[in-house]
């Protein structure tokens, strides 16, 4: 598996803000508790960063990825009671944009912490 003294570490900061705030929070207070997690834990990280998004070599957009730990595992949080599809469908649409191999998709918001890992 790719990373995954990485993707620990980055669960474990995660499991360590839910297991202080419980659910019920917006998503951005879960990513910037999780920023300090991740920050006293030594990991390098960018939050909140752009990338354009084309189509046949032509701008179309742009989309932000919440975190992209250590330059090599896009992050995405949500906050909602249970996922659907269509975030899991979000979480790989920006491995593809960032042109990573792996993600994170992490749901602060329901009564267990809740994540997967998405391959492009």
């Amino acid at each position: 598996m790719i990373n995954d003294e990485l993707t620990y570490k980055i669960i474990g900061c995660a499991m360590q803000v839910h297991k202080k705030l419980g659910n019920g929070f917006q998503e951005v207070i879960y990513q910037r508790c999780l920023a300090i997690e991740m920050e006293s834990t030594g990991l390098n990280f960018e939050r909140e960063k752009e990338q354009t998004i084309y189509y046949n070599n032509i701008q179309v957009g742009t989309r932000r990825a919440d975190f992209i730990v250590e330059s090599q595992i896009m992050l995405e949080l949500k906050a909602l009671i249970k996922l659907e599809d269509i975030q899991l469908a979000q979480a790989k649409n920006y491995l593809v944009a960032y042109n990573l191999p792996l993600g994170l998709l992490i749901n602060f918001g329901s009564n267990s912490l809740q994540f997967h890992r998405i391959y492009k």
